[in-house]
């Protein structure tokens, strides 16, 4: 989909911008022209990203999105810099992979922090923003198929992410009457992620077992996200858009070739 000069000046704030799907979403809007806030938790790497990537005016700010008082000083700062954002996208997220019986109070709150309650806080500050700027925003957030299929070992993530989707129809709802629209986006399976590291062996059984057979690409989530946030979807709130190759639909690693295709 060509979206032609649309993002041209678009303030767009990626959460989690140095982890892969991030860096991608970060790198698709940059390259569309848009003005970027990146946080994350290396500054310096945030820092030279933006400079890399966006336009006049873009900057990174380390964040630790367990910390109340960092976000809303995350949020003020947007505030200064441009008064609101037009797009805001709660990519941020962990993925720790453990038992229930081994999942202690520590770990628990750590995966519901960063995948719910950072997302809330974000939306709420960001979104008052635009309120009060009379911006028509949009806010996107990262889900996943988890939210719909359990994955062993995944329980708490599996489950910040029903959640996540639950809060992206509140938010659709409340949000709707100030033309800001919400909706949540599941990328699919994408290796890589320094902060929740997957074994080499697990990637490759995913991957072999997807119905259309390999990973996400940069091109299928930001082409996702720009048609979320863009006026091509300016009836669409409250919404999830799952672009993963049929993962959370089914697994090919059980077949049985019994018949030819018609």
């Amino acid at each position: 989909m060509d979206f032609g000069n649309e993002f041209e000046g678009t303030h767009v704030i990626v959460t989690g911008a140095l982890g892969v799907v991030g860096r991608w979403l970060a790198e698709g809007f940059g390259k569309a022209g848009a003005k970027l806030c990146l946080t994350d938790t290396d500054e310096r790497a945030l820092e030279a990203l933006a400079a890399e990537l966006g336009a006049e005016g873009s900057f990174g700010v380390a964040c630790d999105l367990r910390d109340a008082t960092a976000i809303d000083a995350l949020v003020a700062e947007v505030g200064q810099r441009w008064g609101a954002a037009d797009v805001l996208i709660n990519n941020a997220g962990v993925y720790p992979s453990g038992f229930l019986l081994d999942t202690d109070a520590e770990d628990w709150d750590r995966i519901l922090d960063i995948n719910l309650r950072a997302v809330h806080l974000m939306t709420r500050g960001i979104a008052t923003q635009m309120i009060r700027a009379d911006r028509k925003g949009s806010v996107v957030n990262i889900s996943s198929g988890a939210a719909r299929k359990m994955r062993l070992t995944a329980a708490p993530y599996s489950l910040s992410k029903t959640a996540l989707d639950r809060l992206t129809k509140g938010y659709g709802l409340e949000l709707a009457r100030y033309g800001i629209r919400v909706n949540a986006l599941e990328p699919g399976f994408a290796a890589g992620s320094t902060a929740s590291p997957l074994p080499d062996e697990h990637v490759k059984r995913v991957t072999a077992a997807m119905p259309l057979g390999r990973a996400s690409s940069a091109e299928d989530v930001v082409a996702a996200a720009m048609y979320l946030t863009s006026e091509a979807a300016s009836f669409v709130t409250g919404a999830t858009l799952t672009v993963d190759g049929g993962n959370s639909i089914g697994s090919m690693d059980v077949y049985q070739d019994k018949k030819a295709p018609l």
